[in-house]
């Protein structure tokens, strides 16, 4: 199983948010170093665009001793198909550098889940959520992300994997559910309210990755800053 993280420099509402300094690592290296301590990859590769301001995120995956494949900007699934291409293996385990917060436990427990289910063509944490957002898992098989590649148009290509969730008349997609149900909290990166609250994280919790159970705890004690990104709408599908 081969890991691929897609990361940029271009955001529309937080422009350069992969490479901010969290407790001393960057959002991208947080993100790096919770998928290697999942134990569930043969290899991690970050795709990036050839877009000129993201030499930074290449010089950032040299600092990490991590691979890289750079691609087109908007076509995020050619990337993925592009480092899958460089970087073989039977299955894909996506990764967005915008989850500083990600739990390799939870990562290592979808893996062996979509293991444990043979003829699996997709896997999710996020179909039927209980997870935060920003702590979301997802598997898809390899010859299925090509024919994503071949089926797919418009924001699924940005999506990378939409194509299969939104058509399981054509795949065997399985939603994985965690309880208790924690959908409420927002963990991921995408506007200055939600760095607020992930730079607060950091901040008590320092420089490790922390189990969702024991962030969660934490968070139920602290209502003001669960507050601070509970307005942030999230945008819909069809918008890039």
């Amino acid at each position: 199983m081969v890991g691929i993280v897609q990361a940029r420099m271009g955001s529309s509402r937080l422009p350069g948010k992969v490479l901010r300094p969290l407790a001393g690592r960057s959002v991208l290296g947080r993100v790096v170093r919770a998928a290697r301590d999942s134990g569930a990859l043969a290899e991690l590769v970050v795709a990036t665009s050839t877009d000129p301001v993201d030499d930074a995120v290449v010089d950032e995956c040299r600092r990490l001793d991590v691979p890289w494949h750079r691609g087109p900007v908007d076509d995020v699934l050619a990337r993925f198909v592009g480092a899958l291409d460089a970087h073989p293996g039977d299955a894909v385990l996506r990764f967005t550098a915008d989850c500083p917060l990600l739990d390799p436990e939870i990562v290592a427990l979808v893996a062996a889940v979509y293991r444990a289910v043979p003829g699996l063509d997709y896997a999710s944490t996020s179909i039927a959520r209980t997870l935060p957002r920003g702590l979301d898992v997802e598997i898809v098989r390899a010859d299925v992300l090509r024919t994503l590649d071949r089926l797919a148009t418009g924001h699924h290509r940005v999506h990378v994997t939409s194509y299969a969730y939104t058509h399981p008349e054509l795949f065997r997609v399985l939603g994985v559910t965690l309880t208790p149900d924690r959908s409420d909290l927002r963990l991921t990166l995408d506007t200055e309210q939600d760095w607020a609250l992930v730079r607060a994280v950091t901040d008590h919790f320092g420089d490790v990755s922390v189990p969702l159970a024991e962030l969660a705890d934490w968070l139920d004690g602290q209502p003001a800053l669960r507050a601070l990104n509970a307005g942030v709408r999230q945008k819909r599908l069809e918008e890039s």
